[in-house]
């Protein structure tokens, strides 16, 4: 009994109750917390918030750590996570902006107003405390980083935690999810979206998508203005990015032969071509006549593998310069980055973990495969440099104090914002100057689970100390009621101005949606009503820079109404 009684309530004669209580509630806290975060109901769980629930269970009874060791373990948590929530959107965060994606960001922009300008209503209207509907806001958007922003911004203010951030947090994150489900599903209806139309103009990839995923398409060259053209000549006059992958010559059926810049076409050459969307009905204007060939047959001669970059010496260069085609022999049609296909153009940068769909002899690729690496035991090796160097670098932009006109006091972008910011500038540009980045997705997704969970434990267990038991009463269901509000709401008038003024496809628009609220469920649910991948290309684009923007704007209302 004595034995139990340390562990669960610690010793006096140790600091803070000795680093075997610290570590056994800790680990308790965080074990129940994930183990009942599996459960679902209809498919619909809380996830981690769980954890969260269980610390303020174990706060409440008094089962908790010493206040500065316990302020420490949020914040290194907290670190830890957005640093590597911030390298994994890094590489994709300036490019999402570009084309197609700029318009998915101004919707994101837009309805993260909306959010904003709900909680300022709510605020003026019930003279709820702004602490609360700090944490409110985070767990209606499924943000946890915000909540840690606002955490962190309103300790550096008074020099105290205010549990009302947590308790917040905790009573409408689950809301958060169902909410946007219940959303999504009344936006159907408003909007009439008919399923199947939808569903065939997400396969084709057209709306907003055009520009920011790729589709192949075989042409039989009938223009003879391009007849004696090469490929690069192509190139040039479409002015257009794309990849001529294969090429069965005019009256040599039997046959096909991989292309290169230096390939001359010529009428009624089939040509197999891989581009975005958006370019397609331009390219065929110019080059010919759509034709149905099956390259099944063909596969015998040149065959498709996906190739990995797991090198370092290749991060950070263009497929120009490795020049695929006259050494090997073979040529690059797409690169997955992310989850994303991008076409591979010359002048494309490749990036550690990117997948080359690489076309060739086998000999051809086998060599292909050596240059790239293509060996996820290298990739396996984590890259700690960059991390802690990152994290370093950090903590000193935290502290960076930034004048912004109408705020009586500097902002600081705090330990939310400042590793996040650096980890998305390594990410974007460590490849340009050769600095490895990349760690595998399981290597990332362990950093993260780990910083998120210390975080939402150290959360519970310090709100759990001064939890109020109106709480569970009438206070608490007006919490829930403002929860069940600022996530609807925005979504459903996000989702109206994404249908009728830029015209998004429903999927696309969920997708964007739930990128906009950083809400994982969300997406999940999207990608059940569909068999395209809209959902899930809508989501990655928007979802870096409504992270950044979720961190940043939370901060600055803290700021704004608290100060």
């Amino acid at each position: 009994m004595e034995l139990l009684n340390k562990l669960f309530f610690g010793s006096d004669q140790y600091w803070a109750g000795g680093v075997s209580h610290s570590i056994f509630i800790l680990a308790l806290v965080i074990t129940l917390g994930l183990t009942l975060g599996k459960l679902k109901v209809r498919n619909v769980s809380i996830g981690l918030t769980w954890v969260l629930l269980i610390g303020v269970v174990f706060g409440y009874f008094s089962l908790s750590l010493n206040e500065q060791l316990l302020h420490f373990l949020r914040e290194f948590g907290l670190v830890l996570f957005v640093y590597s929530i911030g390298l994994s959107v890094g590489p994709s965060f300036f490019s999402s902006f570009k084309k197609g994606g700029l318009a998915l960001n101004i919707l994101v922009l837009i309805t993260i107003c909306l959010s904003l300008l709900t909680v300022v209503a709510i605020h003026f209207t019930t003279n709820t405390p702004f602490t609360a509907l700090a944490g409110i806001l985070s767990g209606a958007v499924t943000n946890t980083p915000g909540l840690g922003a606002a955490q962190q911004t309103y300790f550096s203010m008074t020099g105290v935690d205010a549990p009302d951030i947590a308790m917040g947090y905790a009573v409408a994150y689950p809301m958060g999810v169902i909410g946007t489900i219940l959303a999504f599903i009344l936006l159907r209806y408003l909007l009439r979206i008919k399923p199947t139309d939808e569903e065939q103009q997400a396969e084709r990839g057209l709306g907003q998508l055009e520009q920011l995923t790729v589709r192949s398409i075989t042409l039989e060259v009938t223009n003879p203005r391009i007849d004696g053209q090469t490929v690069k000549e192509l190139r040039h006059i479409a002015e257009r990015r794309f990849v001529v992958s294969r090429i069965i010559m005019d009256g040599d059926e039997k046959h096909n032969k991989l292309v290169n810049g230096a390939t001359t076409l010529h009428m009624h050459d089939k040509l197999l071509i891989v581009a975005a969307p958006m370019d397609i009905d331009a390219i065929t204007a110019l080059v010919g006549t759509p034709v149905e060939v099956d390259w099944a047959p063909y596969e015998k001669e040149y065959i498709s593998r996906r190739v990995l970059v797991t090198k370092p010496e290749v991060n950070g260069k263009t497929l120009s310069q490795l020049n695929l085609g006259d050494n090997f022999d073979a040529t690059v049609t797409r690169v997955n980055r992310s989850g994303v296909d991008l076409v591979a153009h010359p002048s494309l940068i490749l990036q550690l973990g990117d997948r080359l769909t690489v076309v060739g002899s086998e000999l051809a690729i086998g060599k292909v495969s050596k240059m790239l690496g293509n060996s996820l035991k290298r990739l396996n090796h984590p890259n700690l440099i960059p991390i802690f160097l990152g994290i370093a670098l950090g903590c000193v932009v935290a502290n960076i104090p930034l004048l912004i006109p109408g705020i009586p006091e500097p902002v600081r972008l705090g330990l939310a914002g400042g590793p996040f910011i650096v980890a998305i500038l390594m990410g974007y540009f460590g490849p340009r100057y050769h600095l490895v980045t990349y760690n595998t997705i399981s290597a990332n997704m362990m950093l993260r689970e780990i910083g998120i969970t210390m975080f939402l434990a150290c959360v519970g267990l310090g709100a759990g100390q001064s939890v109020n038991s109106s709480l569970f009463n009438t206070q608490g269901l007006s919490w829930f009621a403002y929860g069940i509000i600022i996530t609807m709401v925005p979504i459903i008038l996000g989702g109206i101005i994404g249908r009728k003024f830029f015209h998004l496809n429903y999927y696309t628009l969920m997708g964007v949606l739930s990128g906009g609220n950083t809400n994982p469920p969300a997406l999940a649910f999207s990608n059940t009503l569909t068999d395209s991948d809209s959902p899930a290309v809508g989501y990655a684009t928007v979802y870096p820079f409504a992270m950044f923007l979720r961190i940043i704007s939370i901060q600055i209302m803290v700021l704004l109404f608290l100060s």
